[in-house]
């Protein structure tokens, strides 16, 4: 969740929902595919932004306003070519009251994943740009990622691909999922990132947690400790591109996971330290 402090909100704009399709129709857990249709065409904005969905008040403690930041999932063509359009990658959350026990609904999701088509959503935004592709092809991009932490993945790889046509480096996807449904973020039906699979350059390796209740983190960091000495030799190369995205506990697990093969924690918070002061370190993190 997002402080209205921390983002300027002094700029909305009026976007309408043009459609919204459950991706994950056989799982408890839902997921939705959100196209939002600005007819200005005087917003723009670049994959891997993120924009900010304002859900009008009034709401617990004395809010007037709500605001959720939500990452680009990819580009879309506005109906009749006027304006832009964008997708969105929803899970309809809820929260348990660790006094009460209660289950309460996540304010900014549900309002999305109840939307009709037609329906105005107000947005501000968009900020950051977490994912930019190195001007050089022959850059290694290496992704690691859960839940819906897929949905700036696959804009990116889409930009990668079709912007770039042949990428000479290594693109590696290293994603866990808590069930077997949420693999659905990838969004086979739209052929998302299969398109990619006959790349030579690109491979997805992809882990189910053992322990479904400890979540998506149980799951990439059997994903990483498995491939662990892969990850570290890719991440000696200099022209290696790093980009987390999903749960903020994804950094942990990749840390354990890089500490164990450096053989050293301090060698491999030197090597952290020395990528992100040189710009090739990129994350889109949420708790």
């Amino acid at each position: 969740m997002a402080n209205l402090s921390e983002y300027d909100t002094s700029k909305t704009w009026q976007a309408v929902l043009a459609s919204s399709q459950r991706i994950t129709a056989d799982s408890a857990d839902e997921v939705r595919n959100l196209t939002l249709h600005i007819p200005d065409a005087g917003f723009n904005y670049q994959v891997g932004q993120s924009i900010g969905v304002i859900v009008p008040g009034p709401h617990p403690f004395g809010n007037n306003q709500h605001l959720r930041l939500y990452s680009i999932a990819g580009e879309s063509i506005a109906p009749n070519n006027r304006g832009v359009a964008f997708d969105l990658c929803v899970r309809r959350c809820f929260y348990i009251d660790e006094v009460s026990g209660e289950r309460y609904p996540g304010i900014a999701s549900n309002h999305l994943c109840d939307a009709k088509p037609g329906a105005a959503i107000k947005i501000s935004g968009p900020y950051g740009s977490h994912f930019k592709t190195p001007e050089d092809n022959s850059g290694n991009l290496l992704m690691i990622g859960t839940g819906t932490g897929i949905a700036p993945f696959r804009a990116f790889l889409k930009r990668v691909y079709q912007r770039h046509g042949e990428w000479k480096g290594q693109v590696r996807l290293y994603y866990g999922a808590r069930t077997g449904m949420e693999m659905l973020y990838r969004n086979d039906k739209n052929a998302d990132l299969t398109l990619y699979y006959d790349q030579d350059t690109f491979k997805a390796f992809e882990a189910l947690s053992r322990k479904p209740w400890l979540g998506e983190e149980n799951a990439i960091e059997q994903a990483l400790q498995h491939h662990a000495q892969d990850v570290w030799n890719l991440m000696q190369d200099d022209n290696t591109f790093v980009y987390l995205a999903g749960l903020e506990k994804i950094s942990t697990a990749l840390d354990a996971a890089m500490s164990q093969a450096a053989k050293s924690a301090n060698r491999w918070r030197w090597l952290r330290q020395e990528m992100m002061e040189q710009g090739r370190w990129a994350e889109l993190l949420y708790s």
